[in-house]
């Protein structure tokens, strides 16, 4: 079993995906505009014909899968996204440091990537997509805070 998180945007699925597989070394494998659809699709808005309905990113064994939502489909979707996180684990903390300063760029920080009783290196924040990620450094054995 494979548990794939898919995100949301209005408009913004491509560039939000390769600024993702650029920051996370990743390769986009699947990006389907909603005009390759077959005929009949109900696409009736011109700007959608360009917007994603499907898109693919493969990152080692872990994907995200990403579409964009006008809000006929979607009412909530300009809303705040909230009740999750994508979250990203590594056991090297200057890795964590790169995804979170990466991923912050025109975000917002939430808890700044510093150490945790429980990591080495941890922070969350939201991109310039709107979307929350947490980057978490695992700590190697016998690991203890220093504060």
């Amino acid at each position: 079993m494979k548990i794939v998180t898919s995100l949301s945007f209005q408009g913004q699925c491509r560039e939000a995906f390769e600024f993702y597989a650029n920051v996370l070394g990743g390769k986009i494998t699947a990006a389907i505009p909603y005009g390759d659809a077959p005929p009949g699709m109900p696409i009736t808005d011109e700007k959608c014909k360009t917007w994603l309905m499907h898109c693919w990113l493969d990152v080692g064994g872990q994907a995200l899968m990403g579409a964009d939502m006008d809000v006929g489909w979607a009412p909530n979707i300009a809303k705040p996204k909230n009740g999750f996180d994508v979250t990203l684990h590594t056991e090297d903390k200057a890795q964590g440091q790169s995804w979170f300063d990466r991923l912050s760029e025109g975000g917002k920080p939430v808890m700044p990537f510093g150490e945790t009783f429980w990591s080495p290196g941890f922070g969350s924040l939201i991109d310039r997509f709107g979307v929350p990620w947490m980057v978490n450094t695992i700590p190697s054995a016998g690991w203890k805070p220093q504060g």
